[in-house]
């Protein structure tokens, strides 16, 4: 992907999932915008992008290997990673039996007390696959760790799961019984 892609890119995650109001956006409450409204904002930020269209953010969305947004029908929306301050509407489904989180040593011993919570996010987020997991390991500081979650078994006590994608999945938190933590070594 070339640079300006990458702008452009980090322009829209920023749009949808970190401040629509500086870009005049109103995202409904599964997180949906126009890409209409989508696009005459990014016109409106970048000269560069004044000719921009609904077919370049689609092929924007096909060649992304991180699959983070939704087009159809005529709406866009993010598929994870929001900052908001309100929260998206998300309808609850069964995980796999296992998923994968990364985070770095140094936040162990917070996890192993108090299990996995959102943070700075609305949901907790999670990988389908270790490779997945350690790759977003890899962007904390300290050593990466991979943790493993027994999803399938925290949906059957209650722990509520949404589908993000192919390759992610949150929840609203996820308690330390359901995390298997690797011994140091």
């Amino acid at each position: 992907m070339n640079r300006e892609m990458i702008r452009l890119s980090k322009t829209i995650a920023h749009a949808l999932r970190h401040a629509p109001w500086l870009y005049e956006l109103e995202l409904d409450e599964e997180g949906w915008v126009p890409v209409e409204d989508l696009l005459a904002a990014l016109r409106e930020h970048r000269k560069a992008w004044r000719d921009l269209s609904e077919k370049d953010i689609a092929e924007l969305i096909a060649r992304s290997d991180k699959q983070r947004y939704e087009l159809r029908g005529g709406r866009i929306r993010a598929l994870y990673g929001h900052s908001l301050p309100g929260r998206l509407a998300r309808t609850p489904a069964p995980p796999p039996d296992m998923l994968y989180h990364g985070t770095s040593e140094r936040a162990l011993d917070a996890i192993r007390v108090e299990g996995l919570k959102p943070m700075g996010r609305q949901y907790v987020h999670l990988s389908t696959d270790e490779e997945t997991a350690l790759q977003v390991a890899r962007r904390k500081r300290g050593r990466p760790v991979i943790l493993r979650i027994r999803a399938a078994e925290a949906h059957r006590a209650g722990v509520a799961f949404y589908r993000g994608n192919d390759k992610v999945w949150l929840a609203d938190s996820v308690p330390p019984a359901f995390i298997i933590v690797p011994d140091r070594g």
